[in-house]
């Protein structure tokens, strides 16, 4: 079992930074890859970003790329999403996700990641 916590949301002015944290505890070592997803009022959740664990490999929806950059720190098992640029647009709750299965895929779908984070609020004011 993986658990997941995110912190560093909060409320940017438009074109402000944030910097999401997701700490990964448990059986870390079988994670081989990790996602940021969004869900704005009245939306469904959506992809963000993903990262390999194995080749350090990204990849990002065509709205955030040049503006978020998905990273992580193998020592302290923590996925960061940096944010520059926010938008109004952009806010919503941010959620982590792990995959702890082989055949991870940075194009893999929600129902493929089988831990979450509890999410954290990011609000961008305009």
């Amino acid at each position: 079992q993986v658990q997941l916590v995110e912190s560093g949301g909060g409320l940017v002015q438009a074109g402000g930074s944030l910097r999401l944290s997701c700490a990964a505890s448990g059986r870390t070592f079988t994670i081989y890859g990790s996602g940021w997803f969004r869900q704005a009022p009245g939306k469904e959740r959506e992809f963000v970003a993903a990262i390999s664990w194995s080749t350090d490999s990204t990849y990002y929806v065509d709205s955030v790329k040049g503006r978020f950059t998905i990273s992580r720190d193998n020592a302290k098992n923590t996925v960061y999403l940096q944010m520059n640029s926010l938008k109004p647009e952009d806010t919503a709750v941010y959620y982590c996700a792990a995959r702890d299965r082989p055949s991870f895929s940075l194009r893999s779908p929600q129902g493929q990641y089988n831990s979450w984070g509890q999410g954290t609020q990011v609000t961008v004011s305009s």
